[in-house]
């Protein structure tokens, strides 16, 4: 019956340490032994295994729980299985001992790593068969089965797969456990066959013939291989399961019989593994040698190329190189990183087999060491360092050529434009038709162009720099450039030599334009005032004069005199003002100078200047001319003026002395009026015959005025004068003649003395101051005052006087002439010697008082007279009487009585 119920609750007996072998599931327990059948299998197969070990000892045993109760036999058995020696066991019989001996044998076996878990001695000793047959079951697991390893397994598993190897060629067996797989017994026949196939005609066994398959196995295992029988067909066919453990062990047995064979197999397969790894590292140093050649000679073709360092010309050259160069860096040289590093590996792993399976270290061959390799890697990766740096720096400089170049044609074009037109501006010859302020501005942008000039020099330079870096950077297109270059010099220089050459061309212009000028400018500044001069000598000399005198003309002519000798300095500078335009002229001719316009100074020319000069010469000797003809009419004119002073000095003075004369004899008349008269006339006879002279005198005259002679410095006296003397003169003697004869009359009429008529001469005589034969207003009134008249300051003076003169003055003429004064005195005499009269007489001496004294009478009239006065005047009454007072208004009216004398 199947027990497997029973293992749920089993505990292990035993287990493995840090190398537990085996797990043992089907662990017998305690109801173990209530399976007869396998106990009994069990017995039979464990007593028949130690008594295949303790045979080599001499011993056997009968009964396996009681032979092993002194443990002697068991420390034996151990001893027999392990080849070591035990503890020296104890020889005494008591059951201490057999503990003692039974504790050495589990003790050593706990020493082998097994643990041994409940199965004490006092149980063995006892002989407890339960316990005996678990201590048998671990030593032979120990033993006979833990150290079997096939193929990475070891123990129960590979005792399993030992045997699955070992009948896998047999189609009818199939071994999966170590239970029913052997029940049919082909199994123990496969494995006997297959180590000793002439012990077994396998071909003749049936799978359904168990017992006899069973049976031959046993039978032959126990004639030729020394296997002892352990288990009975019988027993094996009759359970439904074989007992695990007896099968177990009765296959260990089999390993083990076969294990020598076994060991035979596993020389040569020491053998073929030791071959096989010398052939492998023979392959591997082949390998390397092959790998290290093939390397070594890609490096050696490969750096020629890295350090070929001929330049290309261009640009797009270089980039390929380049390209290449990269190429090589990203596909062909991985490859080479990998097989070097391949190659390491290969060698490091070489000689870690080598030197594991105790070879000798691999020596390359000459050359082809790992640290040649090193050196060579390195000498590449230099050659490739340098390669790149070089590429880059080649790369660059020809990118600085490109560069250089562009910057060399972009300076050269914007240079070329800016010349552009300019040797045509140089060349030309404005200057030549320009005016002095014009050659001033031509110069000013001259100068400005120089300065543009001179800011070109950089550039020119900068050109020049350029193409010498390009030739020094070996440009490939340095022979275009240089030419550029030359062009752009030489033109610099070409327009340098036509700046210069005009500069000169230009202050050589304005120095002559200056000269010119200054030349102009003398010319204006002298001939300006030598034409003022010509205009005004001009109008000199066509002056015309008004001479009154001789010594006037003889003025003119000195003048023209000295003005003649002027002229010869006149037509010097005359002379030197031309030289003046005749210099400039010659500059103009001799420098080719086109004079632009005329002098701007002033507008006088050559020619008119010599026009008017020549005008002025023209004029001289017209002026000479009529100084002449003047000159000869003033000395006429001068005969003219003495002819007629030498007569008017005489005729004047004669008039004058006439009149003087006439005056006198008007006053100093003796004699009778009628001898007067007579001595008159003979007097006017004599002035008239002085007539011819005036005639002669007034013809004299008339030529004067026809000759327009306005002055005569010889005389004083003009026809006027002696016209108006002469009327006078002979006026004056008739009125004078007049006079005497109205006289007659009026003395004749009025009966007027001659004596009275000599006081009123006198008295007219006195007080005509002047002797002009007439009295003024003022002599007229001091005239009357002093023959008595009443005519004082106050009004009625006043009125009184102007009464009187409008009788002596009819005419207001505001003269009185004597013939007037004797009229009005005969009057008076006669007809207004009135009392009225008398008392303003009076009262004239009062000193106008309304009364007279006795000493005012006495002081003013004669003695007689006085006292005629005094007796015959009463005293006056008047309010504002004095002492002494006396009364002449009433003695005046008194003296006339009633009747007129």
């Amino acid at each position: 019956m199947d027990h497997h119920h029973q293992h749920h609750h089993h505990h292990q007996h035993y287990d493995g340490d840090e190398n537990d072998y085996m797990q043992q599931e089907d662990d017998w327990d305690r109801d173990m032994l209530l399976d007869p059948a396998w106990e009994k299998q069990q017995r039979k197969t464990f007593t028949a295994w130690c008594n295949s070990h303790l045979r080599k000892a001499g011993t056997q045993i009968e009964n396996i729980e009681e032979d092993f109760r002194d443990g002697l036999k068991l420390m034996l058995l151990l001893e027999v299985i392990s080849g070591e020696r035990l503890a020296k066991p104890e020889r005494g019989k008591m059951r201490v001992h057999k503990i003692s001996n039974v504790n050495k044998a589990l003790n050593f076996i706990t020493s082998k790593g097994v643990k041994l878990v409940s199965i004490g001695a006092e149980e063995i000793v006892d002989g407890n068969a339960k316990m005996t047959l678990g201590m048998i079951w671990t030593i032979i697991l120990r033993f006979a089965i833990q150290d079997i390893s096939v193929e990475e397994t070891s123990a129960k598993e590979g005792l399993l797969l030992w045997c699955q190897r070992k009948t896998a060629p047999y189609k009818n067996v199939n071994i999966q456990n170590f239970h029913i797989s052997w029940k049919d017994g082909l199994g123990f026949c496969a494995l006997i066959h297959r180590h000793r196939p002439e012990l077994i005609d396998y071909a003749k066994l049936r799978k359904d013939d168990p017992m006899t398959n069973l049976n031959t196995a046993f039978d032959v295992a126990e004639k030729y291989l020394d296997i002892p029988k352990m288990l009975d067909a019988e027993d094996i066919v009759g359970t439904a399961r074989p007992d695990e453990k007896a099968i177990m062990t009765y296959v260990s047995s089999f390993y083990h019989a076969f294990s020598g064979a076994q060991k035979a197999e596993t020389a040569a397969n020491r053998i073929c593994k030791v071959l096989a790894v010398n052939q492998e590292n023979e392959q591997l140093m082949e390998d390397y040698e092959k790998l290290a050649s093939d390397l070594l000679e890609w490096i050696r073709r490969t750096i020629p190329w890295l350090e070929n360092r001929v330049p290309e010309s261009t640009m797009q050259a270089m980039q390929q190189k380049l390209e290449d160069f990269r190429d090589y860096r990203r596909q062909h040289k991985p490859p080479k990183v990998q097989e070097k590093c391949q190659l390491e590996i290969n060698f490091n792993t070489l000689q870690t087999k080598l030197r594991l399976s105790n070879r000798p270290a691999f020596m390359p061959s000459e050359g082809k060491m790992v640290s040649d390799i090193s050196n060579a890697w390195g000498a590449l990766e230099g050659a490739e360092k340098g390669y790149e740096e070089w590429l880059l720096n080649e790369i660059r400089r020809l990118e600085r050529l490109d560069h250089l170049a562009e910057k060399f044609r972009q300076k050269a074009a914007i240079h070329e434009a800016w010349t552009e037109g300019k040797e045509a501006m140089l060349t030309q010859k404005d200057y030549e038709t320009v005016t002095l302020s014009e050659i001033k501005a031509l110069l000013k942008k001259h100068e400005a162009f120089e300065s543009d000039l001179a800011a070109h020099q950089d550039r020119v330079e900068q050109i020049a720099a350029i193409a010498q870096e390009l030739n020094e950077l070996e440009y490939y297109d340095s022979p275009s450039v240089n030419a550029r270059c030359q062009k752009i010099c030489d033109q610099w220089d070409a327009l340098g030599a036509l700046t210069q050459k005009r500069s000169e061309a230009l202050q050589r212009t304005e120095k002559l334009l200056e000269t010119i000028d200054q030349l102009y400018l003398e010319f204006a500044k002298r001939a300006a005032p030598f034409n003022n001069w010509m205009e005004g000598a001009m109008e000199d000399l066509q002056d015309t004069f008004i001479v009154h005198t001789i010594e006037e003309i003889q003025g003119l002519s000195t003048a023209h005199e000295q003005f003649k000798a002027t002229l010869p300095e006149a037509d010097k500078e005359r002379q030197a003002i031309l030289g003046i335009h005749n210099e400039i002229a010659k500059i103009v001719q001799t420098y080719h100078v086109n004079m632009a316009g005329t002098n701007p100074y002033t507008t006088i020319n050559p020619t008119e200047i010599n026009a008017k000069w020549d005008k002025v010469r023209q004029l001289v000797p017209q002026r000479d001319q009529a100084l002449i003809e003047e000159h000869a009419r003033q000395q006429n004119n001068e005969r003219l003026r003495r002819q007629f002073a030498n007569q008017a000095n005489v005729i004047g003075p004669w008039i004058q002395t006439k009149m003087e004369e006439i005056g006198r004899i008007s006053i100093e008349l003796h004699g009778t009026l009628e001898d007067q008269l007579t001595n008159l006339r003979q007097y006017e006879k004599s002035i008239v015959n002085y007539k011819p002279k005036i005639d002669q005198l007034e013809g004299d005259h008339q030529q004067i005025q026809e000759a327009l002679i306005f002055d005569n410095k010889h005389t004083n006296y003009t026809m006027e004068h002696i016209r108006v003397g002469w009327e006078q003169l002979l006026t004056t003697i008739a009125r004078t003649i007049n006079e005497i004869e109205n006289q007659i009359l009026t003395r004749d009429a009025k009966g007027i003395s001659q004596e009275q008529l000599s006081e009123f001469r006198a008295s007219f005589n006195h007080f005509d101051r002047d002797h002009s034969g007439t009295l003024g207003a003022e002599e007229f009134k001091a005239c009357l005052i002093s023959l008595g008249f009443d005519i004082g300051n106050d009004a009625q003076g006043e009125a009184e006087f102007a009464r009187i003169m409008s009788i002596v003055d009819p005419n207001r003429l505001g003269v009185v002439t004597f013939q007037a004064f004797i009229d009005f005195m005969s009057r008076e005499t006669a007809d207004t010697d009135t009392a009225d009269q008398v008392m303003a007489s009076f009262k004239v001496l009062a000193g106008d008082k309304n009364y007279i004294l006795a000493d005012e009478l006495r002081r003013e009239l004669p003695p007689d007279q006085a006292d005629y006065c005094i007796s015959r005047m009463a005293p006056y009454t008047g309010p504002d009487a004095v002492p002494g007072a006396l009364d002449y208004m009433s003695f005046s009216t008194a003296l006339y009585g009633e009747s007129d004398l």
